[in-house]
């Protein structure tokens, strides 16, 4: 009898875990099929690019995503020369002077919108800043990305969420490109390329923008 008894108690746990499993897979189906892939049409990726590599992570974001990609100009460029463009745009942080941008851009059609630029002196750099301010974001969802001279985004990040407080904003993607103060510009050739284009790809996965 006792025998008996556990057998049943062994095919009734059996049938349990057989049911748990099949409810997760469905569960797992559900989320799946209820994900909503951007349509390229409501895509914006926007960039500043000093050097060419923002550009070229642009460019691959929009081989993997579709979109509009423009590029930022300024009304007044920046110098040429290295050291008086650090010394501007130290200026430029420490009294909130925001650049007239040349760019102009109807907003109101996107919904996602890319947002690239390399990191100056460890903050957002001021045209940037324009944009956010210029442009209505409000319900937008707002994706950064960055390349940097190997000391990562800074305070970047953090300060596109301060800029865009009713804004949904998506993890962002930062890489080493090139290092201007060491003569090193474009760095997206190559074997670079290639690496630089895997890890587009498993970002945008990751946060859920391609499948």
């Amino acid at each position: 009898m006792l025998r008996n008894d556990f057998v049943v108690m062994r095919i009734f746990f059996g049938l349990c875990l057989m049911l748990s499993a099949s409810a997760s897979c469905q569960e797992k189906q559900t989320r799946a099929e209820t994900v909503a892939y951007p349509n390229p049409d409501s895509v914006l990726i926007v960039y500043l690019s000093r050097t060419n590599n923002t550009k070229a992570i642009a460019e691959i974001i929009q081989r993997s995503m579709g979109g509009t990609i423009v590029a930022l100009e300024l009304e007044t460029p920046y110098p040429e020369d290295y050291k008086a463009i650090v010394d501007q745009v130290a200026n430029e942080n420490a009294t909130g002077f925001l650049p007239a941008l040349k760019t102009k851009i109807s907003i109101e059609k996107y919904d996602l919108i890319f947002l690239g630029f390399p990191t100056w002196g460890m903050h957002l750099p001021p045209p940037i800043k324009s944009f956010l301010h210029q442009h209505d974001l409000e319900e937008k969802t707002i994706v950064p990305f960055n390349t940097n001279a190997g000391y990562g985004p800074g305070s970047s990040f953090d300060e596109v969420k301060e800029l865009c407080p009713s804004s949904t904003i998506l993890e962002g993607f930062s890489t080493k490109g090139g290092v201007e103060k060491d003569g090193i510009h474009f760095v997206f050739e190559g074997e670079r390329k290639k690496k630089a284009e895997l890890e587009v790809w498993k970002w945008l996965r990751k946060v859920n923008l391609i499948k």
